[in-house]
């Protein structure tokens, strides 16, 4: 399983998904160069080109994962979480004063074209059009996707639906819940924590050297 965490970890995977967000949508790419040594994918960014997937695997099983409290705890829960990554006024800055070639400042440029710009549409700043993509992205999928090969899936309803739909046995283990609000406000704080720092060395570094320069000067 290709989850989205690892791109960060891997130079090769992060500059193809840089290019498939630097691209046209529905542009085929070869997939099998990031997708050849495993059998799923989770979560942002395979989940922004579903349609380009299931065109070069068609026989792929689509799991569609709803938010147990509906739309608006949808909204509520990206809002504070993933979106601040985006929208923190550190990491724009950071973004601006780094090299485009850093990893870091190529997962943003991923995130933001692949989920915010085509995923999303650009709609997460007003809560009433996010919410209607969220309804268009489900009945897009409902829509091109084989009965057959769709589960619609909220993960409360636990393993049963889920394993019976991918034909394998129920673990002897509860089902998982991690990524939840609070543990992801937490690696956000802990993130913007880090950014403060490295712009707050930066500003030291920069107004030593102005001051070295204006000595030189006079």
């Amino acid at each position: 399983m290709l989850p989205h965490g690892e791109i960060m970890d891997n130079k090769g995977h992060l500059d193809f998904w840089n290019n498939v967000a630097n691209s046209q949508p529905d542009v085929q790419h070869n997939w099998n160069k990031v997708y050849k040594n495993y059998t799923a994918t989770v979560d942002n960014p395979g989940c922004c080109v579903w349609q380009e997937l299931i065109k070069e695997y068609p026989e792929a099983k689509v799991l569609l994962t709803l938010h147990p409290g509906g739309p608006e705890a949808w909204y509520e829960s990206t809002i504070n979480t993933i979106y601040r990554l985006h929208t923190l006024w550190q990491f724009k800055v950071q973004r601006l004063v780094t090299p485009s070639s850093r990893g870091s400042n190529k997962f943003d440029n991923m995130s933001a074209k692949l989920i915010w710009e085509r995923s999303h549409k650009n709609t997460m700043n007003n809560k009433n059009e996010a919410i209607t993509r969220y309804h268009e992205h489900i009945e897009e999928i409902k829509a091109l996707v084989p009965e057959d090969n769709l589960l619609v899936f909220s993960v409360d309803q636990g393993w049963e639906p889920l394993c019976s739909f991918l034909g394998v046995p129920i673990p002897d283990t509860d089902f998982p819940n991690t990524n939840d609000r609070a543990e992801m406000q937490k690696n956000i704080a802990n993130r913007r924590k880090k950014a403060n720092t490295r712009l707050t060395v930066g500003a030291v570094i920069i107004a030593g050297l102005a001051f070295g320069l204006i000595k030189l000067l006079l």
